[in-house]
């Protein structure tokens, strides 16, 4: 027997059809059903030939043949019903799968040794047992699934033509059976594709509703058109519908500034060199009012072409809200000036940038008069009033900040600092010789302006502000508007003036002292050692005074040993915060004046201290001055040796700017030294270098562990690490912190472990 026509149409039909199944599959692998019904096919494709070969005419051809149709068949219509429960959604577990297979097999080969008649009237019947099955289970689902429950059961019926009509009926049957299995696979395509149709609608449908009561817009943008906008994102432009959008999106809505670079980005997205892009800015809504957007933009394809799919945040409210907190922060209330902070800020960006410019402090001179004569509301209108007339007279030449009562601060950037303050003085100048008016009153004020110029006076906002303040107060020795430059004599003379007794008594009365904590790292790994506790004053009227102008007025008026009582306590009592906070602490170093430590009962009131707050001498390290310690040496050594006694560590500050000799070294009971600031600073210099290992030799080799002060830059930090220094302190790994910002550096410092704080 040969294969003929029938038979080859048939294999021909399986086998096309198989393959677009699979096709069909691969391009929507949801599909499953698709998957096993074309296998199904293409193993069909086999069945001709097995009849074939069982009509080869020898008995062991016979026996191959009807093996080989048993297992085709089987396996065929196993994988024809698989596929069909998949479409059913009734898809069986891998477990009773494998079973099912397994069962079809085993059934098969119990059919083969029955002979051709009756294995292949079994495999019929099962086949028809199973699309029925099948029939009942796709008849609910749609009109492609009942056509093909109807073939199914007629591609079983077919089977019993060579059984009831004999070998002459086979071709006839493998005629038929191709035609229903195109008509059926047929069918199955047609399901498949309506399902996928309906499961993209079904994601549209979800999208839609996603999109238009998303919360963010969304738009669809080709060129300069926008083709698609949801509800969201109209209301954010201030639209109602897309129809009233008359003009180019981008000319309407976004700075003109932005538009050509916003064009390239879109050019970019659609091109496809761009995957995802995210930007955030100004854009206006139609009626002109500025808003405040976040976007997130992609490709995608729409109505056939590739546009950008922008998602919209409108972050107008935060914004104007971060806005009106920083101007809080950095302006004054009364006024609308920018305040100290900002000063700081606009100071610290000039010295940086290295530029020229002119610092003048303007003071009204007997303001407490107003508060007194007319009380504190016309005060503060005359305030205000002055303030606005600073800054129209001085537009364009200085900017005018308020820093606190009557004083204020005017800046003017300029490559000729002092003939820029000359001519701010004399507008300030002209404009006080007139009457400044208030409603219902015309005062005359006299204001004294002191003056720093940069580079000139100082390199830093701190000694800009320094040397202007004492100026200003110098001028006040002069009647009327009174102008004065910036000397060191007028810095000298204004910290006695300024630090006097009774201001430092009240500042201490009134707890007006602080304490800020600049952390010691590890110079190799960054884990926190330790804090250096930094005295601050901050004075009503004043504001912050440096601790160079009132630690030495406080050991000049006697006031040392109360401040430095305050200061110990302070710190033993953060200390006792922060363990009972964390459970765990480093130590906190105190500085100690020399006045104290000559003091003979200054080891027992620390001990006291300690005691009262309940800290552990281990947690406390006393500094004192290398100067101090040369000056008084035997007392020193003697208070040294008893704090030592008591388990507290004590340190020599500020080492190599004094006269100390390294016998003196030697005989404290010293546990570190301190480098000064003014060797580390021109590291890494090859001199300097050179001084900064010779100390960290002769530490070593005292066994005294060495701190490097005021380490600033990179450079600075690796070169004093390569010259022994294990302990840095200062910008570069941080600033004096307020207790709070230092408490998240202990609580991040977990006993036992490295913890890395490099800036």
């Amino acid at each position: 027997m040969i294969l003929t026509t029938a038979y080859l149409f048939n294999i021909a039909i399986n086998l096309a059809l198989g393959a677009a199944l699979l096709a069909a599959w691969w391009r929507d692998r949801s599909q499953a059903f698709l998957r096993m019904v074309g296998l199904a096919f293409l193993l069909h494709a086999g069945l001709p030939v097995g009849f074939v070969v069982m009509h080869a005419g020898s008995p062991v051809a016979q026996l191959l043949g009807l093996a080989l149709l048993v297992t085709i068949a089987m396996l065929s219509f196993g994988l024809l019903a698989l596929g069909v429960t998949h479409l059913a959604h009734r898809a069986p577990s891998h477990g009773r799968l494998g079973a099912a297979f397994a069962g079809l097999l085993l059934v098969g080969a119990l059919l083969v040794p029955l002979g051709a008649e009756a294995a292949l009237g079994s495999v019929a019947a099962l086949h028809l047992g199973i699309g029925l099955l099948a029939g009942l289970w796709l008849w609910p689902l749609g009109r492609a699934e009942r056509v093909s429950a109807l073939l199914l059961v007629g591609l079983s019926l077919n089977q019993f033509q060579v059984l009831v009509l004999g070998d002459a009926a086979a071709e006839r049957q493998a005629m038929i059976g191709a035609l229903i299995r195109l008509l059926l696979g047929l069918a199955l395509l047609h399901a498949a594709v309506r399902r996928s149709a309906q499961e993209s609608q079904r994601a549209r449908d979800r999208l839609v509703r996603l999109t238009e009561h998303s919360h963010q817009g969304v738009a669809v943008v080709r060129g300069e058109h926008l083709l698609y906008a949801n509800p969201a994102l109209l209301r954010i432009y201030g639209l109602n519908s897309l129809d009233e959008v008359n003009t180019l999106w981008r000319d309407a809505t976004m700075p003109a500034a932005e538009r050509a670079s916003a064009r390239e980005r879109h050019r970019q997205l659609v091109a496809g060199e761009l995957a995802q892009v995210s930007w955030s800015g100004q854009r206006f809504r139609f009626d002109g009012t500025p808003i405040r957007l976040r976007f997130t933009a992609w490709r995608i394809d729409w109505d056939g072409q590739a546009a950008e799919q922008v998602v919209v945040s409108d972050e107008t409210a935060q914004h104007d809200a971060t806005t009106a907190l920083l101007h809080q922060a950095t302006h004054d209330e009364l006024t609308g000036a920018p305040n100290r902070s900002a000063l700081q800020a606009r100071l610290r960006e000039l010295c940086t940038a290295r530029a020229g410019f002119a610092l003048l402090l303007l003071d009204v001179d007997r303001f407490a008069l107003f508060n007194e004569a007319h009380g504190p509301s016309v005060g503060d209108e005359v305030l205000r009033a002055l303030a606005a007339a600073l800054v129209e007279a001085l537009r364009g030449r200085a900017e005018v900040m308020r820093l606190g009562e009557d004083e204020f601060a005017l800046l003017a950037p300029a490559a000729a600092p002092d003939r820029a303050a000359q001519q701010v003085a004399q507008a300030v100048r002209e404009l006080l010789a007139q009457p400044l008016a208030i409603p219902g009153h015309e005062f005359f004020l006299d204001a004294s302006i002191g003056v720093s110029l940069h580079p000139v006076h100082g390199r830093d906002p701190e000694a800009l502000l320094r040397a202007a303040n004492a100026a200003m107060h110098e001028a006040k020795h002069t009647p009327g508007t009174s102008l004065q430059f910036a000397e060191e004599r007028f810095e000298r003379g204004s910290g006695a003036t300024l630090l006097a007794e009774q201001a430092l008594r009240g500042g201490l009365k009134n707890e007006e002292f602080s304490l800020v904590y600049q952390p010691k790292v590890d110079g190799r790994s960054g884990v926190l050692l330790g804090f250096e506790a930094l005295a601050r004053w901050d004075r009503p009227g004043i504001g912050r005074v440096s601790p160079l102008e009132f630690i030495p007025a406080a050991e000049r008026t006697g006031l040392i040993g109360a401040l430095g009582r305050m200061i110990l306590a302070q710190a033993c009592s953060q200390t006792a915060t922060w363990r009972a906070e964390f459970g765990h602490c480093v130590p906190v170093a105190v500085n100690v004046s020399p006045l104290e430590l000559l003091d003979p009962g200054f080891p027992d009131d620390v001990a006291r201290t300690l005691r009262r707050h309940g800290v552990p001498p281990a947690l406390l390290t006393l500094e004192i001055t290398e100067s101090a310690a040369v000056a008084h040496m035997a007392q020193a050594r003697d208070r040294i040796a008893a704090l030592r006694a008591l388990g507290i560590e004590v340190a020599l500050d500020d080492f190599g700017i004094g006269f100390s000799s390294l016998n003196m070294l030697r005989s404290l009971p010293l546990h570190a030294v301190k480098i000064d600031r003014s060797l580390i600073e021109p590291m890494p210099a090859t001199d300097a270098t050179a001084v900064v290992k010779a100390i960290c030799d002769i530490a070593a080799a005292l066994d005294l562990e060495v701190v490097a002060e005021g380490v600033e830059t990179r450079a600075q930090h690796d070169a004093a690490l390569a010259a022994g220094c294990r302990v840095m302190q200062g910008y570069l790994h941080a600033r004096p912190l307020a207790p709070e910002e230092a408490g998240r550096w202990l609580s991040r410092s977990v006993p036992g472990t490295v913890r890395v704080l490099r800036p």
